[in-house]
């Protein structure tokens, strides 16, 4: 992927655009986590309700420190064992992080990727991005830049084409404070 490319990416995030690009396992849409206008687009291109919050992708843990309330080192040791990779941490929110990542929830989902292109995304964009399946809700997600394209048509703004991960599912989902899975892998 040639670094035009992930500019153009990055202009099109910081204008308040949506970008579609690969993840481990299937086409993710993203936006300005704290652009709510972007975000709101987001929801409804998929049509998802604000209540279930937003998953944050990264390239490093530091990235997501700003919107995390600080954590133990039994927390930091699942996260240290997991990321990158294929698991999204819930973790406690800082209470300023907006509403519409959270949902109705005090934690924020969030995950180190280890897609290459997901996480070039995430560095040329200077910070997370937001990580949801380019899919309408209930459908089954895109896996391929073409699926992307003929589901959401122009709704996207951008499609960062590249190669999917190798996981077969979405990725795992689980509550850093109970060890819960909300959603498996």
């Amino acid at each position: 992927m040639s670094g035009f490319h992930l500019r153009y990416a990055r202009r099109v995030l910081q204008r308040g655009g949506i970008v579609a690009y690969p993840t481990e396992a299937v086409y993710g849409l993203g936006c300005d986590p704290l652009n709510p206008q972007a975000v709101m687009r987001l929801l409804a291109i998929k049509q998802r309700p604000w209540q279930k919050g937003m998953i944050l992708i990264a390239s490093s843990q530091q990235q997501l420190e700003p919107y995390l309330r600080p954590i133990g080192p039994a927390v930091q040791k699942k996260l240290t064992q997991s990321w990158p990779g294929p698991v999204t941490w819930l973790l406690p929110a800082r209470p300023e992080v907006p509403w519409w990542l959270r949902g109705e929830h005090v934690t924020l989902a969030v995950r180190v990727t280890a897609h290459p292109l997901a996480a070039a995304l995430c560095e040329q964009f200077g910070g997370p991005v937001v990580s949801t399946s380019a899919n309408l809700a209930g459908h089954e997600p895109a896996r391929s830049a073409l699926t992307v394209r003929r589901e959401l048509g122009d709704k996207v703004d951008y499609i960062l084409h590249g190669t999917l991960g190798n996981r077969g599912r979405p990725t795992e989902i689980r509550d850093a404070q109970t060890g819960r899975i909300i959603r498996a892998g």
